[in-house]
């Protein structure tokens, strides 16, 4: 399933179904070359010669290759979140804390390890964002508040002081897991696990 939000990055959304599938294989391009060489080796060109597109398809919907890798990392968020909610749909109404904050962990971790490009763009472009609303892990806290929050105890002020909770959560498990995926490709099993325990005792006490 390909976004149904439009990337800020994206100079313009395909209308026709053939349009589409041309700018999901120039976003899979991307993903591919990210893996073999690295974010600061990319270039457009080689992302339209990896498609099979003319280099005027790429520009066509993207001005540079960071609005491109951009456009990749929302499709990320997209399909993690996709994954997110799937499982906890598929785990039911009366799923616990436990269990809801191990899919927000386990499908970050799964996707790191077996989504092309992910390791080097998950939800964010390597360097600044260029303003607080593009800020990754702002846009991923909001992403898991919206999923979890029907979940949450209703009382007063719980909307904004679970979205503060998500935020810190979001950057508390981003600082460890680029530190588990640092020491280790696969992602180091003693680090993934102190996430899991910090997020755990931080975040169930607000969950059903």
């Amino acid at each position: 399933m390909e976004s149904p939000h439009r990337p800020p990055s994206l100079r313009r959304a395909p209308v026709q179904r053939r349009s589409a599938e041309r700018l999901a294989r120039i976003l899979d391009a991307c993903a591919e070359l990210l893996d073999e060489t690295g974010y600061d080796q990319l270039s457009t060109r080689d992302v339209a010669l990896r498609a099979g597109v003319p280099i005027g398809s790429v520009y066509r919907f993207f001005a540079d290759k960071r609005a491109l890798a951009t456009a990749l990392a929302h499709r990320n968020l997209d399909r993690y979140a996709e994954r997110v909610a799937e499982r906890l749909a598929a785990d039911g109404a009366e799923l616990g804390a436990r269990a809801t904050v191990d899919a927000l962990l386990d499908e970050y971790v799964a996707m790191k390890r077996t989504v092309p490009g992910f390791a080097l763009v998950d939800f964010g472009v390597p360097g600044p964002a260029e303003a607080l609303d593009d800020d990754p892990n702002h846009l991923v806290a909001d992403r898991i508040h919206g999923l979890i929050a029907p979940r949450v105890r209703a009382r007063a002020g719980d909307g904004e002081a679970l979205r503060r909770k998500v935020l810190v959560g979001v950057e508390a498990a981003d600082a460890l897991l680029r530190l588990a995926f640092r020491t280790d490709p696969a992602g180091d099993p003693a680090l993934i696990a102190e996430t899991r325990e910090l997020l755990h005792a931080y975040l169930g006490p607000v969950l059903r």
